[in-house]
Formats: C-alpha cells, sequence, structure tokens
C-alpha cells in the first residue's frame, strides 16, 4: 500500500447561501412556452416557407428527464418569467456599494466561518472563484476581504464549473507554503445573468448560490474536520461548453448580443466526452491511495446533471450508487456550476463518522476536472 498521502491541511468550515427566490419548472416553462408561440407567431411565413425551423415547447416532465431538476434558487424570477425579456431584472450597484457577487460570497462566509469557529479577522487568504465573475477588476476576493475585515490578500479564480475544486487546491497549496494560516474560499455562483433562457436545451439548467470553505493546517483543525489527503487537477481543450462573453464584444455591433454570449453547450456531446473522462479521473484519484472505490464512503460529484452523475458513479462501483454514495441536490438548486460539489458536500457530510473517506470531484468546460480526497478527523 503507498505510503499515506495528506497534504497536512483541513476543511475547518462550511457554509451555503442562496436568494429566497424560486424558480420551479411549472412557472417556467409557462413563461418559456409564451415566447415560444408568440415568436413562432412573428415568423409564421419563415416556418411555413421552410427557411426557419419552429420553436418548441419545453415542458416540467421534460426538464426532469433531462436534468432531475426541478426547482432553482434565482436572484429575480420577474423578468425571467417575463416572455418579452427572459433576462433578470438586476438593477446595477453603484462603486460605494457591495457588488452583488461580493455579497453572496459574504453570506456563505458568515456561516462557513462561524462552523470553524474563526471570524473574519482570522483569514488572512481570500480566494473567489466563479463560472463567470460580476466584473475583472478590482477582484471581488478582495472586496469580500474588506467586507469580512480580513486580513492578508485575495484573488479570483475562474474555470468553469472546476473553479471551486481548483479554489480549494489553491487554498490547500498556500497553507502548505506558509503563505496563510487561515483560507477563505468562496464560490458566489450568479449563473441567471449568462444563461439564456430561450434556449430550449439550456433554459432549465442554471441557478444561483454560494459556498463558502475554510481551510487551515490540520494540526489548527478542530475535530470533526475534513483533512486533505490530496489533490488532482487535469484538461484537455473542448469548445463543447462555452461562453463567449468578454469586453471585445463591444468592438463588433453585428454580434455583440448574439446568443453565444451567453452559456451554451453541445449537450449530448459533453455527456459523451465527460462520463468515460470523469469515470476514469475519479479511479486514478482513489488509486493513487490503494483504495478501492467501494472503500470511499461518499462521492460528492458536481451537480451538472443527475443521468451524467449516475451513470458516472454507477461505471465508477461497478453498479448503481446509492443516494447516500453519490448524494445529489440538483432537484433544488440545479446546476450552480463550480459550486455545485462543494454544495453537495456541505449538505451531506455531518452523518459520516471519524475516519469516513470521500471524494469530491468536478468536471466542466475546458474541459477541466479536478478531485480532493477527504477524511474525516
Amino acid at each position: 500500500m503507498p505510503e499515506r498521502l495528506t497534504t497536512r491541511t483541513s476543511i475547518t468550515g462550511a457554509g451555503v447561501w442562496h436568494p429566497p427566490t424560486v424558480l420551479d419548472n411549472t412557472e417556467l416553462c409557462i413563461a418559456f412556452n409564451e415566447f415560444v408561440r408568440r415568436d413562432n407567431a412573428r415568423n409564421a411565413e419563415a416556418i411555413a416557407a421552410g427557411s426557419r425551423e419552429a420553436l418548441r415547447e419545453s415542458s416540467p416532465e421534460f426538464i426532469v428527464k433531462a436534468s432531475g431538476i426541478e426547482r432553482r434558487y434565482v436572484e429575480d424570477k420577474s423578468g425571467l418569467i417575463d416572455p418579452d425579456r427572459m433576462c433578470p431584472n438586476i438593477p446595477e450597484r453603484p462603486p460605494e456599494q457591495l457588488s452583488l457577487q461580493a455579497e453572496y460570497a459574504v453570506n456563505a462566509a458568515r456561516a462557513a466561518l462561524a462552523q470553524a469557529g474563526r471570524v473574519g479577522e482570522d483569514v488572512d487568504l481570500v480566494i473567489c472563484g466563479a463560472a463567470c465573475l460580476q466584473r475583472s477588476y478590482p477582484a471581488i476576493a478582495i472586496e469580500v476581504q474588506d467586507a469580512i475585515g480580513a486580513m492578508g490578500h485575495g484573488f479570483d479564480v475562474s474555470l468553469g464549473c472546476s473553479t471551486g475544486v481548483q479554489a480549494l487546491q489553491l487554498a490547500s497549496h498556500a497553507l502548505q507554503l506558509g503563505q496563510a494560516r487561515c483560507a477563505l474560499v468562496v464560490l458566489p455562483e450568479l449563473n441567471s445573468p449568462h444563461l439564456n433562457w430561450r434556449d430550449r436545451d439550456s433554459h432549465f439548467i442554471l441557478g444561483d448560490a454560494s459556498v463558502a470553505m475554510v481551510l487551515e493546517s490540520t494540526d489548527r483543525a478542530r475535530a470533526g474536520a475534513w483533512e486533505i489527503r490530496s489533490t488532482k487537477m487535469a484538461s484537455k481543450w473542448s469548445n463543447t461548453i462555452r461562453n463567449n462573453f468578454g469586453f471585445t464584444n463591444r468592438c463588433d455591433p453585428s454580434t455583440r448580443d448574439a446568443p453565444d454570449k451567453l452559456f451554451h453547450q453541445q449537450g449530448r456531446r459533453v455527456f459523451k466526452d465527460v462520463v468515460p473522462m470523469a469515470e476514469k479521473f475519479v479511479l486514478e484519484t482513489i488509486a493513487q491511495h490503494g483504495l478501492e472505490p467501494a472503500q470511499i464512503d461518499r462521492y460528492w460529484l458536481h451537480q451538472a446533471n443527475q443521468n451524467m452523475n449516475d451513470l458516472i458513479a454507477k461505471r465508477v462501483l461497478g453498479r448503481d450508487a446509492t443516494a447516500e454514495e453519490a448524494p445529489l441536490v440538483l432537484a433544488e438548486y440545479g446546476n450552480t456550476a463550480s459550486a455545485g460539489s462543494l454544495i453537495a458536500f456541505t449538505l451531506r457530510e455531518t452523518d459520516l463518522p471519524a475516519g469516513s473517506i470521500g471524494v469530491m470531484c468536478a468536471f466542466g468546460a475546458g474541459y477541466s476536472l479536478g478531485s480532493l480526497v477527504l477524511q474525516r478527523s
């Protein structure tokens, strides 16, 4: 058996926050289908002539079958259920006011710090990650650092849906190098603004939520904390999940507001590519510890799609996974991008006794993959 691997760092606190507004599949489909009817009526001649395809309606049953999602939390739904708008109403805030993503991060951070028994002043590193960040600079991490009274330094990272695991690894590395004593990772996923709510194949996928975790060296960790035994990352270029929004969009007015400036993917291709890639990655993660898949007490996988997660878990274990072995939070939260696996961990870890071993794994655009092997003290 290989020598016991450990990073000598631990997750000592975790917290989840989400906006109070719930958007369920039924009201989502009512708005979407009204948009479809209006659009098809406006383009009836072109559709009849065969130069344009009629848009198809959606249904709650289709959404659940395709994804396992029943509802999601959103910052605003008044604009999402307006067939003429189908975009959240989110007023821009002045520079002197806390930004919306920073607010999401602070709300989750408070819960994580409370569980860790720490306060903002104990933190000397803040890493903020998200699939899409609200602005380029100043870093939202530094804004969060100021809001909670943290010391040290902060920076932002983004790696699609693997950002959360990447940020945890960066925090662990900083602790190992002595660059910090108490690190805070925040994932304020404000996804509703960059989702194309008029695309039948993806209009139901994303939800808004925030998660935060406190990391410290294992010798400072409280009893019951989760030791980070190992970390692993991998990436392979792919265009199948993409968002082309950026500062150069304004340079070409003809494409500035095109659908590719929002989240879009080749769903079937992604499924076909990611399942074997994630299976291999998880098995390699476990093997480096000399363990068998059945010896892992829990798998906290990226919460992208229930069918995908179920198949990955089945291929790893060689059988169907139980709800306890590979928990899902998709039905309530939807896909919360990089926060998904961390939310699953935070909400589905308290029942595990000391000595339990779990694998947190994320996979997404890039393609990018990341994992942590965790053990409860």
